[in-house]
């Protein structure tokens, strides 16, 4: 169902670095390079995540309550892309664990400071 997320900042080339590096680790690589916008996906036909310049000329700001999740297969990957994001110059916004039944999650802000979670979740506990 979801095409893409796109996330804003203020500096192209700095976001760039930062999710070259840390979707690298996941397989994703660029599939979109515009001079405002540049696109992330593991292949055409999946979901990505997007860094833009806003269109409206405007800084882009942080929305209160908005997040992006990214699902992983594995608890010990989302510990490493934690730690991977981090490493980068992301800050801590929930150390990786279970939340609740099935639901492993770990919340970080990027350098611009959205915020998102890489998480991993046994799905026949949510299919009940």
């Amino acid at each position: 169902m979801i095409g893409y997320i796109t996330l804003g900042t203020n500096d192209l080339n700095k976001a760039a670095a930062f999710y070259d590096s840390l979707l690298g680790e996941l397989g994703a690589g660029r599939f979109l390079d515009e001079e405002t916008f540049i696109a992330w996906s593991t292949a055409p036909d999946q979901p990505g995540v997007s860094v833009t310049i806003p269109f409206d000329g405007k800084p882009a700001t942080v929305g209160n309550g908005v997040m992006v999740a990214l699902m992983l297969d594995s608890t010990e990957k989302v510990d490493a892309m934690y730690s991977k994001a981090l490493e980068l110059g992301a800050t801590d916004e929930g150390a990786p664990g279970f939340r609740g039944d099935g639901f492993y999650g770990a919340y970080f802000r990027d350098l611009d400071g959205n915020k998102l979670n890489f998480f991993w979740a046994d799905m026949s506990v949510f299919a009940e």
